[in-house]
């Protein structure tokens, strides 16, 4: 009994050794080793691609029609005579002579008829905005639908403004502080003296000097030429005054010579004639498109009269003159 205890003492010491052998790797494990190194980060987000926009091509207005006589001023430079197809850029300037007219094209997106006598200088040319200062005269604007373009129309020696993003509009300066604006198709903001009206197609308005801006737009009027008083029919000289009475803002026409009335719509006018018969034109134009003409013949005889003398012996039955020496 006492020689088999030593055995049964040992096997308990045995199993835990056992176990604290087979613990030690696992604590190795938990507690020793390294931990692993973290994953990577994941890879930042690439910066959106940024869009290289194309350099815009500079914009320019394009001379497309020329009639007559028809002048381009470079910035700085003098007035030359116009051709077709000229571009006009930033600070140029183009007029049209008596008798004459210019179509201008600005990109797809306006384009601009001259009247004659008519002078406009480019201010501002981008793809969003056309910038025209009227100088004097008439112009036709149109805005072509759906380009996303605004065009303005200024008149010098005024503050008023005609602005437009789709459309037709005429715009008349005489220079001297009467402008007036008429739509066709769409409609047109007009400002002056801190007031705005919105003139839509049929319509017109009218700033005149010392008024406190536009007039409220009014149908346009049909008649243009109120009153003309035409010399008589027959003159003895070359020169003649025609005096008369037309609608405010127009644009009148006479013998080849383009003019406005004045702001109250009267005018005088003088007019050189040709020996012999003379038929004399008087045109108007409105901003609304409308046109009126009224004529007169005038017969300009400027010779004095041919007079026939007759003496006492032609009446003496044919004889001649008496000899002389005879009683």
């Amino acid at each position: 009994m006492a020689e088999t205890s030593p055995p049964r003492r040992q096997a308990p010491f045995i199993l835990s050794l056992i176990l604290i052998l087979a613990a030690l790797p696992l604590g190795y494990f938990l507690f020793l080793r390294q931990p692993p190194a973290p994953p990577p980060p994941p890879p930042a987000p690439l910066p959106p691609p940024v869009e290289v926009k194309a350099p815009e091509k500079p914009v320019k207005m394009e001379l497309s029609e020329v009639t007559g006589t028809v002048e381009v001023r470079r910035e700085g430079g003098n007035w030359e005579l116009a051709k077709p197809g000229e571009s006009l850029h930033s600070s140029d300037a183009v007029r049209t002579k008596d008798g004459s007219y210019a179509v201008l094209i600005g990109g797809e997106a306006v384009v601009i008829n001259m009247d004659p006598g008519t002078e406009v200088s480019v201010q501002e040319l981008s793809s969003e905005v056309s910038r025209i200062l009227l100088e004097s005269g008439m112009a036709t604007t149109t805005v072509r639908p759906g380009k996303r373009h605004t065009i303005e129309v200024k008149a010098a020696g005024s503050d008023a403004v005609a602005r437009s993003t789709e459309g037709t509009f005429t715009m008349s300066n005489d220079g001297a502080g009467t402008v007036a604006v008429g739509t066709r198709q769409g409609e047109v903001s007009f400002l002056g003296n801190g007031k705005v009206v919105i003139v839509r197609a049929g319509q017109q308005s009218v700033i005149r000097p010392g008024t406190v801006g536009p007039s409220e737009p009014t149908h346009i009027p049909s008649s243009l030429l109120r009153k003309v008083q035409w010399p008589n029919g027959r003159q003895n000289k070359r020169e003649v005054t025609v005096q008369g009475e037309a609608e405010p803002g127009s644009r009148l026409e006479i013998a080849g010579q383009s003019f406005s009335p004045g702001k109250d719509g009267t005018f005088t006018r003088t007019v050189s004639l040709k020996e012999g018969e003379n038929e004399v034109k008087l045109k108007a134009s409105s901003v609304g498109g409308h046109k009126e003409e009224s004529s007169q013949k005038i017969t300009v005889d400027t010779k004095p009269p041919k007079l026939k003398i007759k003496t006492p012996w032609q009446d003496s039955g044919g004889q001649g003159t008496p000899a002389q020496g005879q009683e």
